[in-house]
């Protein structure tokens, strides 16, 4: 959190401040003299109501833009929650959960199934779990992230939420260019120059610079360029970042229109949530601007484009290897099947995410209903009592009846099985 503007590069001040104008520039700089807003939001198939969620002291406030979310008026210790790490719901900022919004309001020309979709540069997880849960309930979601490092915590989000008709890979937009993969939506959260983040990240600040914003800008051109191909005609792309210049947000959206055959689409908002439209002088295109101070959030931009429908299309070459759509990813989990666990001798070991997802029948697995402190000793991959009557064999441990994963009881003892890269290392008071 800053005092004032002084902190920050002066070259980003003389821009901002005279792309924003004198009001809005100065409830920005007073945003960071205020606690960014906590908010979460449900995983609608595993927490119905935020009543089935406690938080403690903190009362809850919805964002009004997203069904599900929810503001908190404290921040808990989220870690120490074994709801979270169940996937009952997902640590959000509030802005980027606009893109419930944008899909409710696309809902009546979106494929209801068979439909597939793509969320390009996906890590950690908050938006691809959003657009899972928003999405047609037949339509099939490749969330991918380039980084290796990065896909697996995005592989990890997404199994803990549990959602089917997951694909969690780790490719680039050319990558799945020469997949032979289509898409009826695209979400393009491209990586960004992070100025809407400078209120919540000190590090943030000091990547700044204007040099890193004009290679922002030509590194999305470039992932948008790779990707357009591959969204059938008439389909829709969502362009987002979280930054706040013109150069990474309406010159590439109104770039894309002009090369690429885009058109805007418009999505209904309130004049109360206080989205900023187009700051680019002489641009007029519908987009959605959050602003620190004026919006309840963080920073965002969004423009949502719709291909033209006789756009020049192809499917793109498949590999050799073989003939599948997705021939040619670097696939790390997938939910659209079956869930297979690991041979060991004459023993399968399950899958962690089985128990995770949301298609596990009830009586599959016996199970065995943990406390909080036994949740907490579990997610930390600590031995565990469970009760004397537990039958051997593999266990679906639950919190508040919601599965946290699997132990295989020996009889004196219950083995943890846990992910040891996902354990918690925090410490808790019992």
């Amino acid at each position: 959190m800053h005092d004032s503007n002084y902190s920050l590069p002066t070259e980003f001040v003389e821009y901002t401040q005279s792309l924003f104008g004198c009001e809005r520039w100065q409830h920005y700089v007073d945003a960071f003299s205020q606690e960014a807003p906590a908010s979460i939001r449900l995983n609608p198939l595993k927490a119905h109501d935020i009543c089935t969620l406690n938080f403690g002291k903190a009362t809850t406030e919805p964002v009004p833009w997203c069904r599900s979310g929810y503001y908190l008026s404290e921040r808990p210790d989220f870690t120490l929650d074994p709801l979270l790490h169940a996937g009952a719901y997902y640590v959000q900022e509030a802005s980027s959960m606009f893109l419930d919004e944008v899909v409710r309001q696309l809902m009546p020309e979106l494929p209801q199934d068979g439909g597939v979709a793509l969320d390009l540069c996906a890590s950690p997880g908050g938006k691809s779990t959003l657009l899972r849960a928003a999405l047609p309930e037949g339509c099939t979601l490749y969330s991918n992230e380039p980084d290796h490092k990065r896909a697996n915590i995005l592989m990890e989000n997404l199994q803990k939420q549990g959602f089917p008709r997951v694909i969690v890979t780790n490719n680039y937009a050319k990558d799945y260019a020469r997949s032979g993969l289509v898409f009826d939506f695209v979400l393009c959260d491209v990586p960004c120059s992070g100025e809407g983040m400078f209120r919540k990240d000190v590090g943030a600040i000091g990547e700044w610079s204007l040099q890193n914003v004009m290679k922002c800008q030509a590194l999305q051109r470039s992932i948008v360029e790779d990707i357009w191909p591959q969204l059938k005609p008439g389909g829709i792309m969502v362009y987002s970042t979280c930054t706040f210049n013109t150069r990474e947000n309406e010159e590439n959206v109104r770039w894309i229109i002009e090369q690429l055959g885009a058109d805007i689409v418009k999505i209904d908002t309130a004049a109360d949530w206080g989205i900023t439209g187009s700051l680019l002088a002489g641009w007029h295109e519908q987009v959605y601007r959050f602003i620190p101070g004026t919006t309840k959030g963080e920073g965002l931009f969004m423009a949502v484009l719709r291909k033209a429908a006789d756009a020049e299309f192809h499917v793109g070459k498949k590999t050799k290897k073989s003939q599948s759509a997705d021939s040619g990813l670097r696939i790390l989990h997938s939910s659209t099947g079956c869930i297979e666990g690991t041979r060991k001798g004459k023993d399968i070991i399950p899958a962690h995410a089985e128990a995770l997802s949301v298609t596990l029948e009830a009586d599959k697995y016996p199970r065995a209903e943990l406390t909080r402190d036994d949740a907490l000793r579990y997610l930390r991959r600590e031995t565990i009592t469970l009760p004397a009557d537990t039958p051997r064999g593999y266990i679906v441990v639950t919190y508040h009846d919601m599965p946290l994963g699997f132990v295989k009881n020996i009889g004196n003892r219950a083995n943890n099985l846990y992910p040891q890269e996902w354990r918690i290392r925090k410490n808790f008071n019992i």
